[in-house]
């Protein structure tokens, strides 16, 4: 501790004061008790750290006075404002009892000076020192209360990271671990919710401006988070604004039930999929079908070479010509003028290339349940599932 004021003091004045800790302490301890934190009986743990507290202050002050020194000490200040932190309490009541405390002190030791005719420059510099040194005590106790509230944030951080992750875990995680962990996390499992799973390079940025009471977690390159109250007033239009605001790439899952967010999880991951890197929200709800072809690539791959079979033996150009009219004709439900139209070619021409279809897929052409399936592989060459 640099040099302060109390070290100026003569030393004798610790000698004269020192008789008088005991009675000073209680009168202390009864100011405080007007304070509503502190107004229960002084018992126990609670009381006997108020009064080791109080007692240790009255020492080490007029300990520093009679060396004209720093003199070593516990820790016993930021301990208290670590206290205060973990009893639910704000500093200020803390504070409040020092500054009690030390008037309380001032007109005890002011009194005691003037009977033993203590010169009143030597009473100034006393009350000076006493007040700097509950300033030099509350800085510590500010100190450790803000180190108790860091480390609290840290943990609660902690709680929610790993609750993130046994919500979305697969095979799902056991209902009462999932409740416990929330307990701990100061996290009330809503009724509803979705995941976003976010990528890019703005992604944590994202994550950090979503609605402030989803949790987030990193899972490699994606970021996941999860949104309670997804379907709510606003809260669509803020994971927008979020993804936008960072030029993020997003996947939103569906709304479920909290027990089910692994699924939602799946399907924000198969959005995000779909984004291919773009800056933007994609909505698994509006994208199901998209959604739905992607969920097996192979076994989709699969279907789209053994339905478009038939034009696997053309030259490279004969193929994309007679694969771009077969999906003008099914979707102009074989109606030769729209499908020449929509080419961009004579009907002549449209209808030698119609003609030329038929001879590969034959009875396919006029086969309902063979054009869906003609059109779904269509949908996925183009799609190119991955």
């Amino acid at each position: 501790m640099a040099k302060q004021p109390w070290h100026e003091l003569p030393p004798e004045i610790a000698g004269l004061l020192r008789p008088w800790l005991p009675q000073l302490a209680d009168e202390m301890i009864e100011a405080v008790r007007g304070i509503p934190a502190y107004s229960r009986p002084m018992e126990g743990p609670f009381g006997k750290g108020v009064r080791a507290g109080v007692e240790a202050a009255l020492r080490h002050f007029l300990a520093e006075i009679e060396e004209s020194g720093a003199v070593a000490r516990d820790d016993v200040y930021r301990v208290l404002g670590r206290g205060e932190m973990r009893a639910g309490r704000s500093l200020d009541a803390l504070l409040s009892a020092y500054r009690i405390g030390a008037r309380v002190a001032w007109r005890r030791f002011a009194a005691i000076g003037v009977e033993h005719g203590v010169p009143p420059g030597t009473l100034y510099r006393l009350a000076e020192s006493l007040f700097a040194y509950i300033d030099v005590l509350s800085a510590e106790s500010a100190e450790g209360h803000a180190l108790e509230q860091s480390a609290a944030a840290g943990e609660l951080q902690l709680h929610r990271r790993r609750l993130v992750r046994l919500l979305v875990r697969e095979p799902p995680a056991d209902p009462e671990a999932i409740e416990a962990l929330a307990a701990e996390a100061d996290w009330p499992l809503p009724r509803a919710v979705a995941v976003v799973a976010i990528g890019g390079r703005g992604r944590a940025a994202a994550a950090s401006h979503l609605p402030a009471d989803a949790l987030a977690e990193t899972f490699g390159e994606i970021d996941c988070a999860v949104v309670p109250d997804p379907d709510g007033p606003g809260r669509r239009g803020a994971i927008e604004r979020a993804v936008a605001g960072a030029g993020a790439s997003a996947g939103l899952g569906t709304t479920v039930a909290w027990p089910e967010a692994a699924v939602s999880f799946r399907r924000a991951e198969a959005a995000l999929g779909l984004a291919a890197g773009a800056p933007g929200l994609i909505v698994a709800r509006e994208r199901v079908g998209e959604l739905l072809l992607r969920a097996d690539s192979r076994l989709a791959g699969e279907l789209a070479a053994d339905r478009l079979a038939p034009l696997a033996g053309l030259s490279a150009g004969a193929r994309a010509r007679l694969t771009e009219t077969l999906r003008a004709w099914l979707g102009e439900q074989g109606r030769l003028g729209p499908v020449a139209a929509r080419l961009g070619v004579h009907p002549q021409t449209a209808r030698y290339r119609l003609t030329r279809l038929r001879e590969l897929f034959g009875e396919a052409l006029d086969d309902p349940e063979q054009r869906f399936w003609l059109e779904l592989a269509l949908r996925l060459q183009a799609t190119g599932p991955t």
